[in-house]
This record gives structure tokens, sequence and C-alpha cells, in this order.
């Protein structure tokens, strides 16, 4: 059937209303401000330090600078994001055997109390510790596991393929692509439901997607939580990583065969083991109040009918800070979060100038947040959620920037939680008109999508947006650089490929902002809308 003229004029009238010229972006300045954020000075960004001071100063001036009013409705630029910071020093034995803190496992407390003491607790293996309705999974076979320590292993349980036994089962936990299933926040919290006293997740570098070194250097240092009068109700009052090896001697110890018993756990039929052996852990805490923040600039929409809608940019500031413990001279003690994630605040700012520098503001407001402490927990991202600036029911979509690509352009377009919401529409529309190929995040291991601030928005329903680099620089960059002193500013960097992906997301946020409709879950989808 043909189309009248008029007809077909009138639509690329419309596609052309809902895209921006791609906007002209700066890769020196990128450059600048990812050295600055990561410069010795600000000294690891960590929350609650002079780092932070340094960091939030910064971006209140840079937000005032590219024209953004203050996001906050108490007329500032900060969300106070009150946290408490706790650092533990747990001790963990069974029957003689002492194991030591770092090198065999890590374990850590979100409970302020000076002295958290579990006692002889038993332990008991629960497999991958999933109870998933709709693949007919449950781990837990109604098992009583109050005060007791859970076992687990990471990552979803490996289900083959009836029809090809050598490859994964796509329709089960989405076959080698990790689900939310699979990562640690849904394992802790299942242990928290159930009443148990603690948990702990066997390490394998291969199913984690990051080596041993990264559990130390996250976990085995202060750790934070948002403060409350209550428990958070999503952790066991102790949580660690134990590692491979270890636990494979664990096991040992009770007669039992780790890999043996891992096999089993790929199964339905499996059912939660008592190991017959008591596990003594317990931890003396320092505990400090934190008051930290997250920064927030706004542009509000043009259109009175839709400017209380708000697309969310988002980008935590915070990092590591600095380990004295470490040898050699200050700078080598240094937690710089270069790519991981001063390039993503600078991607922010990018993206931030680019809407200031448009003739007309889209019809829906833009919200631009740095978050805090996504290091430990995405609790910059959670509490925002919590306590939403701008109501969640009129945040139609949100567009997470944790770290970039600085090794060039690529052809292909990762998305990352692909085939979760139309948002992914709108994604390969500017792809295609850029060149590229949208395709899903190729380090399916990683299980990325759960694990950045995107996942706070996802489970209160707002569908997001995330990109991750091409695997191959990114494999180099997580086994040497990634939550080490290492990610620094490198001289090698092309900014090419980062500048690719900013014109993209800013373009994908203007598309939203403009659109008729809001993106939608799939139905499919985990996340829904409340």
């Amino acid at each position: 059937m043909k189309l009248p003229l008029s007809t077909v004029l009138l639509a690329l009238c419309a596609c052309a209303a809902e895209a921006a010229t791609p906007p002209k972006l700066d890769g020196a300045a990128l450059l600048e401000q990812i050295g600055t954020l990561a410069s010795d000075e600000f000294e690891g960004r960590a929350p609650g330090t002079q780092g932070e001071k340094l960091t939030i100063e910064y971006l209140q001036q840079q937000f005032k600078k590219l024209g953004l009013q203050p996001g906050n409705p108490d007329g500032t630029y900060l969300q106070a994001v009150p946290l408490v910071g706790i650092s533990s020093h747990p001790t963990l034995s069974y029957g003689d055997k002492q194991l030591k803190f770092g090198d065999d496992y890590v374990a850590w407390t979100a409970r302020a109390v000076p002295n958290l003491d579990i006692g002889a607790s038993e332990l008991v293996f629960v497999g991958y510790g999933v109870q998933a309705p709709e693949f007919k999974w449950d781990d837990y076979k109604g098992a009583d596991l109050k005060g007791k320590t859970l076992i687990m292993l990471i990552n979803d349980p490996p289900v083959p393929d009836p029809k090809r036994p050598r490859q994964l089962d796509a329709a089960i936990f989405g076959g080698n692509t990790v689900s939310w299933y699979g990562r640690l926040n849904y394992k802790l919290e299942m242990a928290a439901k159930r009443g148990a006293s603690a948990a702990l997740i066997v390490h394998e570098t291969k199913a984690a997607g990051y080596p041993y070194d990264v559990v130390v250097n996250g976990w085995g240092r202060e750790n934070f939580a948002l403060r409350s009068k209550t428990p958070e109700p999503t952790l066991p009052p102790m949580a660690g990583w134990l590692q491979q090896e270890r636990a494979c001697d664990l096991f040992k110890a009770a007669g039992l065969d780790f890999k043996e018993l891992k096999q089993k756990a790929a199964s339905r039929d499996f059912k939660p083991l008592p190991l017959g052996i008591k596990l003594k852990l317990s931890a003396v805490n320092a505990a400090r109040a934190v008051d930290s923040h997250n920064v927030v600039g706004r542009i509000p929409g043009s259109d009175p009918q839709l400017k209380d809608e708000v697309i969310v940019y988002t980008a935590h500031w915070d990092h590591f800070g600095i380990d004295e413990s470490l040898p050699g001279p200050r700078t080598q003690q240094i937690f710089h979060g270069a790519v991981d994630n001063a390039s993503g605040v600078a991607a922010l700012l990018q993206i931030a100038k680019a809407y200031h520098d448009l003739p007309v503001p889209p019809k829906r407001s833009i919200v631009f947040v740095a978050t805090t402490a996504e290091e430990r927990g995405q609790l910059g991202a959670q509490y925002y959620v919590r306590n939403p600036l701008y109501p969640i029911s009129k945040t139609i979509l949100n567009i997470n920037i944790d770290g970039l690509n600085l090794w060039g352009r690529t052809r292909d377009v990762e998305l990352s939680g692909m085939g979760k919401s139309t948002a992914d529409d709108i994604v390969a529309r500017i792809a295609a008109r850029q060149g590229r190929v949208v395709k899903p995040d190729s380090n399916v291991s990683y299980g990325s999508y759960y694990r950045g601030d995107q996942l706070e928005f996802a489970r209160a329903g707002v569908p997001t947006i995330y990109l991750r680099s091409s695997a191959g620089k990114l494999l180099n960059y997580t086994a040497h650089q990634y939550h080490t002193v290492n990610d620094v500013v490198q001289a090698n960097w092309n900014t090419a490929g980062a500048l690719q992906d900013i014109s993209l997301l800013f373009q994908a946020g203007y598309q939203a902002a403009q659109a008729k409709d809001h993106p939608q879950w799939q139905p499919a989808a985990e996340f829904q809308r409340r």
C-alpha cells in the first residue's frame, strides 16, 4: 500500500521533532574533568573524607557554571545522605581451624554495634540460594535457617539446554547472561529474609566476573550502610566472601567434596545441606556517622503539561579513598578511580552542558544526580529512590553512566539489561544514525546490570539505560586496574569512543523527554512499575 506523500512527510517531521542534533562535545574538557576528579588532591573521593568535600564543592561549581538550577527543592545542589561507616575486624574459625581475614575470607556487618558475635552457628550449604517460582526453582525447600550461617555459590544455577547440552538454557536464568538471582545483593537479601545469622558467598573469579583482590579492596576495609534506627532489612547480621580454596577445605573438613556438591546444586532437586560444622564468626567494629551527599542539578522542562515528569541521569562520584597500609609513595596508596567513575561524572557534566546549550529546553525536566557511596552498595542511589526529590511515579527513565570507553571508537553499542524495556528502541535508533549496532553486554558473567545505580531505579519500577564498554579492552581493565590503585588517567586514552557514547546518551534522554509515550518494561522483565 502506498502512503500519501503528506503522511510520509508528517511522519518524517515527527521523527525529526523527537531527535536532537548531536551535541558539540569537548574531548579535551572531558579529560580535564576526569583528571581533576582522579587527581591526588581529591584523595580517592571516599565518602565522609576531605576527598568528598573537594568533590562535592567541585561538582556544585560545575553545575553552577553550566547554568543548571539547584536540583534539591530546598534551593541547594545537595541531598544529604546519612551514612554510617563501619570498620569491622572479624574472626572466623571452625574446629581448630582459624581463617585469615583478607587472605582467606572477607566479612562485614551493616550493624553499628561495638561487638557482634553470632556464636557457634550451624553451617548450611544452600547451593545458589535461589528461589525463582517462574523457573520452578527453590534451593530452600522450606528449611528452617533461622540463626544459621549459609554458604552460597555466586551467579545463577547453570542449567543445560535440553537440545544442546553443552550450552546453557536461555529460557532459565537467561542462559549465559547473569540474572538478578545470580547477584550478591539478591543472595544476601534472601539470607536476611530467612533469618540467617550470616551468609558467606564462595568467590570464583570466572563466576563473579572479577578477581578476589577486588573483593578484598572493596569489602575488606571500611564499609558503609544507610544510617537507620533499625537493621537494614536486605542484609543478614554478617555477610562475607570465602576464598574458593578455603571453601574446598571447609567442605573437606565436613567429609564432603565441594566440586561434587556444586554440580548437585545445579538441579531443581537440590535441598539445603547441613555440613555438620559449627562456624564461629564475630567482629569488633568501629562505627562513625558519615554525612555524605548526592549532588543534584536540574534543567526545568519547557512544556507546562509535562515539566513535572523527569528523566534522571546518574553517575557516582565516589571511590575507595586512601589505603595508607599499601607500600610506596602516597600517590600509590590512592584509589584514584579514573575510569570508575571520574569518567562517568565527567560525562554527566558534558551531557548537562549539551542540554543547557539547546535553544529550547526539552518538554520534560532533566535531573542530574552525582551519587555517593555506589561502591558501598549503591547507597546514594538507594537513598535517593527511597527519598526522591522528584516523585518516582513521575520519573520516566534513568540513564546511568558508570565508566566510559576510553579506548577508541566501536561499531557496537553494548547495552546492559537489553531486552528489559522499550528504552532499548531509543538506543537502537540513535545507534543506527551513528552507524552502530546495539547488542547485549558481552561480559555476561559480570552481571553488570545488577550492580550499579541503575539497579536501584529499576527495582523502584523506573526503566533504565546503561551502556557498557566493549569486551576486549574492558576485560583487560577489569583484570589489572578495576578497584585498584592502578585506575589512573592513561596517556594513551582515546576519547573518540567515549564521545560517541556521551552523544548517544544525551540524545536518548532528549528523545524520552520529547516523546509522547513513556518507556515501558517488557512483560517478562523482573521489574515493573509499582
